[in-house]
């Protein structure tokens, strides 16, 4: 354990939710000078000397109205090395949201890895340890690093969140938008059932996706006059939100709910969201949630902070108790 208390830092674009972690911790977040340059170039360096602390960079690598993924991926990659280079004691990637987690694995003819080329990056720049949160696929995540790695869940987090808004429910069901996320839905089941101290049943969509395109039935069995919650990790484009939400309907559901760790509502998502048979939607604030309709976003948007949960894995990271 290193004894001087962790120092936390982040770029500007997830420097809001590094001050609710930081808060969490009982610590001042650290400053950082981040300059751009006329021809895109921009620099990366710790105000806050790291030498000998434990230190923990917080970025979600989510694109946004001014950076994309790529953009902030090399900023915190420069941060990352700056801190290596300056005689940091540890230095560990706090990654809310992990970009190019979804291309994990070869789905045709000389596709890429990104996943593992994104894990190479990480390691040469000298991190000790890569945190992640909900990523898309748990074990390519843990396959892709040689240096330490930790996975959190937002899945309590989430189930406390819809257990509220499913008190009175005597048989709500949770449904899968596709047969790939089983696993994950049959988790929260599992959670929500604990929670609500009664049984929870689960079904699934068929859905493929293919160049992009999705496609597959909407027709949802075991859902009629059901309150339902759909699961996923991540809300993108909606279209496969939207579909599953719409096959709950035509299958009888009464209310359709769902539940998603990241929320990036890209394309036309909002859009499509606003016209959706959907009661609520809970997502956390890995990402600020943007390009929302303002009526969906005030009345049907609900936002869990994962500011609590990665305070406390860096206080367990670092060797310090765990929060009363």
């Amino acid at each position: 354990m290193i004894e001087s208390p962790p120092l936390i830092l982040a770029p500007e674009r997830t420097r809001a939710l590094a001050e609710r972690v930081a808060s969490g911790l009982g610590v001042p977040l650290g400053e950082v000078e981040e300059r751009e340059f006329p021809d895109g170039e921009h620099k990366m360096r710790p105000l806050s000397d790291p030498r000998h602390r434990d230190v923990f960079v917080l970025q979600s690598l989510h694109g946004d109205d001014r950076q994309s993924p790529n953009d902030k991926l090399i900023r915190m990659l420069f941060l990352l090395g700056a801190v290596r280079d300056a005689g940091a004691g540890r230095v560990t990637a706090v990654v809310p949201y992990l970009c190019y987690a979804r291309k994990e694995r070869k789905t045709k003819d000389r596709d890429p890895v990104a996943t593992r080329y994104v894990a190479g990056l990480f390691e040469a720049v000298g991190v000790d340890a890569v945190v992640g949160l909900d990523v898309h696929d748990l074990a390519s995540f843990q396959n892709a690093y040689r240096c330490a790695n930790e996975h959190l869940e937002a899945r309590e987090l989430l189930v406390v969140e819809m257990a509220g808004l499913l008190s009175d429910e005597c048989s709500p069901v949770v449904v899968s938008p596709d047969a790939g996320g089983f696993k994950r839905a049959q988790a929260f089941r599992e959670s929500l059932a604990r929670r609500l101290g009664r049984e929870v049943d689960i079904t699934f969509v068929e859905k493929r996706r293919s160049g992009g395109l999705v496609s597959g039935g909407r027709t949802v069995s075991g859902v009629a006059g059901a309150a339902v919650v759909v699961v996923d990790d991540l809300v993108a484009g909606a279209t496969t939100l939207v579909r599953a939400a719409e096959g709950c309907r035509e299958g009888g559901a009464r209310r359709v709910l769902a539940a998603a760790t990241h929320g990036l509502f890209i394309e036309d998502a909002g859009k499509k969201l606003a016209g959706a048979p959907l009661e609520r939607l809970i997502v956390t604030d890995t990402i600020p949630p943007t390009g929302l309709d303002p009526d969906f976003a005030r009345e049907r948007l609900q936002v869990a902070s994962v500011a609590p949960l990665l305070a406390e894995a860096i206080r367990r990271l670092h060797g310090g108790p765990p929060a009363p």
